[in-house]
């Protein structure tokens, strides 16, 4: 069994679990393709979980980890970059090429919090 995410213009419209042979023999009536996408990888790594399904860790076999991020209805699949990733949150932001992942141009606080993005002062403001 494995996620596939339906893509339509570069635009995830729906992520299912399937098996392989279900998906290569599938006739959607909606348009779009199917991209497998790995419910375990984030930010390009590979995360290994217990039998609770808990998360214990990178994963020791990196080979698992596929297209930067599990896919979400609404994320970007690059064809480019061959990633997943959320749609831009604000202009000032800069696409991580490595984990795929947006950062801001100021990093987040490491004490206190929580904090919310201010794109106008370009800073985090507590919440």
């Amino acid at each position: 069994m494995g996620y596939f995410a339906r893509v339509n213009n570069g635009i995830v419209e729906e992520v299912i679990a399937a098996e392989q042979e279900f998906i290569n023999s599938y006739v959607s009536p909606k348009p779009g393709e199917w991209v497998q996408t790995s419910y375990n990888t984030r930010g390009g790594v590979h995360y290994a979980r217990d039998e609770d399904g808990n998360i214990t860790g990178p994963s020791t076999d990196q080979s698992k980890a596929l297209r930067k991020n599990y896919a979400g209805v609404g994320f970007i699949y690059d064809v480019d970059r061959d990633a997943f990733y959320e749609p831009k949150p604000f202009d000032s932001w800069t696409l991580n090429e490595t984990s795929c992942k947006w950062e801001a141009p100021v990093a987040y606080p490491s004490e206190g919090g929580p904090y919310q993005w201010n794109e106008e002062t370009q800073s985090w403001d507590a919440e």
